[in-house]
């Protein structure tokens, strides 16, 4: 692993982390067996997206590399290739902790030069996996963002969420506060397929539920929508049926970028071989589905919705989101986001 590439006085890109200071365990517990923990310290935590992303937001914190919750079809594997781990079996059991994410970031938005702008967590990796019961990072970083009123929003598959929802309330009597849950899908057999270190889409829902009687707003993000595993429309209806009570629901089609596309294809091949070629037709231009299926799905979950009578996810809406202004070039030193969103 090329941490020297990474710390205070390397030759290569801005530092990520200051010198000497990766600690490296592997804790032998039933619920970490197999998992090694690499803790770091981060020289900066609020990172800007790219300009290209399609993102409705430009800030976000990521406490978290490399993901328990295992899903094969992770868009942000190809983040671990830039520490020499590798992303299909090394990014589900290598996982970076940035011990120290809460104080770094009080630091930063107290900073003369933040702007105040919202900032979205869970939106590379989630920041409420296996690790989070261990490292508690989310209590102080939530905490931060309360004490300067600093709007918010998370985006999570993990249950551990609700082990914060006092914080939570806080925060929301002060800024605005929104939370989406990861759901895709409701059909337990692609669910222990696909997403293996993930809570339950029944427990997922559950957690959507306890958040909103609660009185925090919380929409579902349908995704990722699986083509031909479970976009069929009995499928879809089941997982919009089931969503009653979020604030929105939201479809995401799979999107395959590099580094996830090689190791869900070869899932896929082991799991599901008579779909690689009609995988390989439909992704033949790129990361994304093509737009006639994304409108399609939208179509049909927007339907859904109605039906069932939860609001339209308009733009933001799902997180209580409004999109900020690009600030000036403000942004804490250092603090890029790596270019997968």
């Amino acid at each position: 692993m090329r941490w020297e590439n990474l710390t205070e006085g390397s030759a290569g890109p801005a530092a990520l982390f200051g010198a000497g200071v990766v600690v490296t365990r592997t804790i032998d517990t039933p619920e970490f067996r197999g998992i090694t923990f690499h803790e770091v310290r981060a020289r900066s935590i609020v990172n800007r997206v790219p300009g290209a992303s399609r993102m409705p937001f430009e800030w976000t914190v990521n406490p978290y590399r490399g993901c328990s919750h295992a899903c094969v079809y992770c868009f942000a594997r190809k983040t671990h290739s830039y520490l020499d781990l590798d992303t299909g079996i090394g990014f589900d059991s290598q996982i970076v902790v940035k011990t120290n994410a809460p104080e770094l970031l009080r630091r930063e938005l107290g900073s003369p030069r933040w702007t105040g702008a919202h900032i979205a967590m869970g939106t590379n990796v989630d920041c409420y996996q296996r690790a989070e019961g261990r490292y508690r990072l989310m209590p102080g970083i939530i905490e931060a963002l309360r004490d300067r009123a600093n709007p918010f929003s998370i985006l999570t598959k993990g249950t551990l969420i609700l082990r914060d929802l006092p914080l939570l309330r806080e925060a929301a009597e002060v800024t605005e506060v929104g939370i989406s849950v990861s759901v895709g899908f409701t059909d337990t057999g692609l669910w222990r397929t696909v997403e293996p270190g993930t809570p339950s889409p029944a427990a997922r829902l559950g957690a959507v539920r306890t958040l909103t009687d609660a009185g925090i707003e919380c929409g579902v993000l349908m995704a990722p929508v699986i083509p031909f595993l479970g976009d069929s429309p009995e499928q879809l209806r089941a997982t919009v049926r089931a969503a009653a009570g979020a604030t929105s629901v939201t479809p995401l089609v799979l999107h395959l970028r590099p580094g996830a596309r090689e190791w869900f294809m070869a899932w896929l091949g082991a799991h599901h071989p008579h779909l690689v070629p009609r995988y390989e037709r439909m992704y033949a231009g790129g990361s994304y589905a093509p737009t006639w299926y994304q409108r399609r799905i939208t179509r049909q979950v927007h339907e859904l919705a109605a039906e069932f009578g939860i609001g339209p996810a308009r733009r933001g809406e799902a997180r209580r989101v409004v999109v900020p202004e690009r600030p000036d070039d403000s942004a804490p030193a250092g603090a890029t986001q790596l270019s997968l969103l």
